[in-house]
């Protein structure tokens, strides 16, 4: 499936982009490291760089999007990043301090596609992937098919759980998704969220999970971990079922990643050029193929085994987070983290 369908959009690059053959030149494209580079590699860069055989597309990694802004404001004066892949209250930031050049679909056609959630804020880079928060779970630890985010304060599970604390979104979204367990609107109060995850903190091993949740459960050092659907829906496949992937009946968060063109870039042509593709149907389908990313262009079709596995369908079901207004709590939220929730598993 992955062959064929790497072909078909190869076969479809080179039909619609006869037009920009004369592309040449570099361009850096910074992200996530990991199976997301080396999927993602395959599965959009190599082709794009195959359809135009005088560009190469540079990859520069970090482990999360914290790291990458910090690149960016290091670099804004001399940038050698020209396309940034990260999340969306990432891009909200550097977007407010002027790291991002405007984009639209006259510059960018395939923009004109996307679904209506891909639109981040107006003038800026898009989603180019729909992801959501799961809870990762060992399935030869954990007994039955959990549902609920209850179930991480189990005390047979004390000292087994790994959690991704803010700075980390993953923290932002487990404090959400732990309000709506209690049926506490959070944009009005967190504070029984946060009293809730301190009760949860004496278990937890971690905050930091290095090198990361998924492959502590896989290892057996936890039982469970909080992580993304699209990663764990990988290494559920990998492992053969080892890894479960748990979304909360409580619900989810819906996690964003733009697609930004990195103001005063090298080689701005390119990059846009890029950045279109990688809004296509063929290179939406074939990343979602690959790695479980629900797709953000209306237009993609990956196969139905793919699209199963990802959060589409349910964008609407998602509960209700916007990252706009969740970026001007951020500082509040994260100083609670740290004075209410971590020092509470010390």
């Amino acid at each position: 499936m992955k062959t064929m369908l790497s072909a078909f959009a190869l076969t479809a690059l080179l039909g619609t982009t006869a037009m920009a053959q004369e592309l040449s030149g570099e361009i850096t494209l910074g992200s996530y490291t990991g199976v997301f580079q080396d999927e993602y590699t395959k599965a959009v860069i190599a082709p794009f760089e195959a359809a135009h055989p005088g560009v190469k597309v540079n990859y520069y990694s970090d482990r999360g999007s914290a790291g990458l802004l910090g690149a960016l404001r290091a670099q804004a004066g001399d940038p050698q990043m020209d396309v940034v892949i990260f999340d969306a209250s990432a891009g909200l930031i550097a977007n407010k301090e002027g790291l991002f050049a405007p984009l639209s679909a006259d510059i960018v056609p395939n923009m004109a596609d996307l679904v209506p959630q891909a639109t981040v804020q107006e003038r800026f880079g898009p989603a180019v992937t729909f992801d959501n928060e799961i809870i990762s779970y060992n399935t030869e630890t954990v007994e039955g098919t959990p549902t609920s985010l209850a179930e991480l304060w189990d005390p047979k599970y004390a000292g087994r759980l790994a959690v991704s604390a803010m700075p980390n979104i993953q923290g932002t979204g487990l404090m959400v998704m732990t309000s709506a367990m209690l049926g506490e609107d959070y944009t009005k109060s967190v504070d029984r969220a946060i009293e809730k995850l301190a009760e949860l903190a004496p278990a937890v091993q971690t905050f930091d999970p290095k090198p990361d949740g998924y492959t502590l459960v896989l290892n057996g050092t936890v039982d469970f971990a909080t992580g993304w659907n699209a990663r764990a829906q990988y290494y559920a496949v990998q492992s053969d079922g080892k890894l479960g992937v748990m979304t909360p009946k409580e619900g989810t968060i819906l996690q964003i990643n733009t697609i930004n063109l990195v103001e005063g870039s090298q080689n701005p042509d390119l990059a846009k050029a890029f950045i279109d593709y990688a809004l296509s149907p063929e290179a939406q389908a074939q990343f979602t193929e690959t790695m479980y990313y629900s797709p953000t262009n209306a237009k993609a079709a990956p196969s139905a085994e793919a699209q199963a596995r990802t959060v589409f369908g349910q964008l609407d079901a998602t509960l209700p987070l916007d990252w706009a207004w969740v970026a001007t709590q951020n500082d509040r939220w994260n100083a609670m983290w740290k004075r209410r929730i971590i020092s509470a598993g010390n």
